[in-house]
């Protein structure tokens, strides 16, 4: 989803102390092709560079870059801020890569940019001298972070949902969706809302829908990049959410809450479930919550088992204009290491290395970590396409048309199969 969603505090792992390494410099598998030539000297040339990053989050990063400057006195790396929303930092990184220019030697890119960018060949591909070993990150980062085949940018943070329960009013884990909706009976006589997301036409809108598509086994895009949202699993899950929104499973505000109203619904005691972000595991554990103490949390639920949860998070990209690519792509192994990560779980920023969520201690005193493993472990990027703006406003305008206007499931998975059809043309 996009970075909007990433950039609230997301899990509070304080005093993390972290077993376990991973290799980032070793050499990939990977053969896609390149759009930097072999003789291109600045695969291996080395130099001071520039990180760009939205603003909201370099409070995450600056502490780094003052690391890695210390050590590296001639490779400095020089931090611009970008705005704080997503749009206005992609226009602007838009707008500098057009021109061909090196403003950026690294950029934090939303997950969701990653393909647009490699797509128009902006990104350096992480081949031959700029190859990786991903093998200790989450591998459905590093999904987020592939086009075509080919790595274009390292995994830098993540974010998954979690499915969080009121145990006062549904005491019992689901392991199914529908075993989440049997339960709604008693919470709708007890005068509470059974379940609470984001369905308001946004970007979460696209994030739930794509949840339940792929919960119930179909895609948005198959592996060519063709639109399936018309393959009887893609409809069954669609047909499902609006099924639930009909019965009353998932609250009527739904079509109304963005991740803030569900927050407050749920800490303030008003819902048996919701599925947020795991920001919302440290509020519901304040003093001031209705729920402190009564609630658990836990993957999300699909058709048949575990749910997919759709991925958040940053993928750092090297510019293809970059002159000193090689300190460029060391910078970037140099975030992912293990203490960096480690610093960013400090901070509410969910890491992408996998050792992390496996610490004995750590899920001793923080029980959600595995969970949000799991979550992270199936969750699903959004779909990776060049043409992702015109995706995600086919899915929100006919998801919703579904959910509030009656237009059939099978009318609206046809519409937007179309409208994606139509933006690849």
């Amino acid at each position: 989803m996009s970075s909007r969603l990433t950039r609230k505090p997301a899990v509070v792992l304080a005093a993390l102390g972290i077993a376990g390494t991973v290799a980032l410099a070793g050499c990939s598998s990977d053969s896609g092709s390149s759009s930097t030539s072999a003789s291109d000297s600045s695969t291996t040339s080395r130099g001071p560079i520039t990180f760009a990053m939205g603003k909201n989050d370099t409070d995450k990063i600056t502490p780094i870059i003052d690391k890695w400057n210390e050590a590296h006195p001639d490779e400095k790396v020089t931090l611009k801020e970008l705005a704080g929303e997503a749009d206005d930092q992609r226009d602007t990184l838009v707008q500098s890569l057009q021109a061909g220019n090196s403003d950026y030697d690294v950029m934090a890119l939303d997950v969701v940019w990653t393909a647009d960018f490699a797509a128009n060949q902006w990104l350096a591909p992480l081949t031959g001298d700029l190859a990786v070993d991903t093998s200790g990150l989450l591998k459905s980062t590093v999904e987020s972070a592939t086009y075509n085949g080919t790595l274009y940018a390292l995994p830098q943070n993540t974010n998954g949902q979690l499915l969080f329960r009121n145990t006062e009013l549904a005491p019992t884990a689901p392991n199914t969706f529908s075993d989440l909706a049997n339960s709604c009976a008693s919470v709708k006589e007890a005068g509470k809302d059974c379940l609470l997301l984001q369905l308001k036409q946004y970007e979460g809108l696209t994030v739930n829908t794509a949840g339940f598509i792929e919960g119930w086994g179909g895609h948005i895009l198959d592996d060519s990049g063709a639109p399936a949202v018309d393959s009887t699993e893609a409809k069954a899950g669609l047909q499902a959410m609006v099924d639930a929104y009909k019965d009353g499973t998932i609250a009527q505000t739904a079509t109304s809450a963005t991740e803030e109203e569900t927050n407050l619904a749920f800490v303030g005691g008003e819902v048996a479930y919701a599925i947020n972000w795991p920001y919302m595991y440290t509020n519901a554990g304040e003093d001031t919550s209705a729920v402190k103490g009564k609630f658990e949390v836990q993957p999300l639920v699909g058709k048949d088992g575990v749910g997919v949860s759709t991925l958040g998070g940053y993928n750092n990209g090297i510019n293809i204009n970059s002159k000193n690519k090689a300190t460029a792509l060391d910078f970037m192994k140099f975030i992912d290491n293990e203490e960096n990560q480690t610093y960013f779980a400090d901070h509410s920023f969910p890491p992408v290395l996998a050792s992390i969520y496996d610490d004995a201690t750590l899920v001793e005193k923080y029980p959600y970590l595995p969970a949000l493993k799991t979550s992270l472990e199936n969750a699903a990027p959004r779909p990776v396409s060049p043409y992702y703006p015109a995706i995600t406003k086919a899915i929100q305008d006919n998801a919703y048309a579904a959910l509030t206007s009656g237009k059939s499931v099978d009318d609206a998975t046809k519409d937007m199969k179309a409208a994606i059809e139509n933006a690849a043309k």
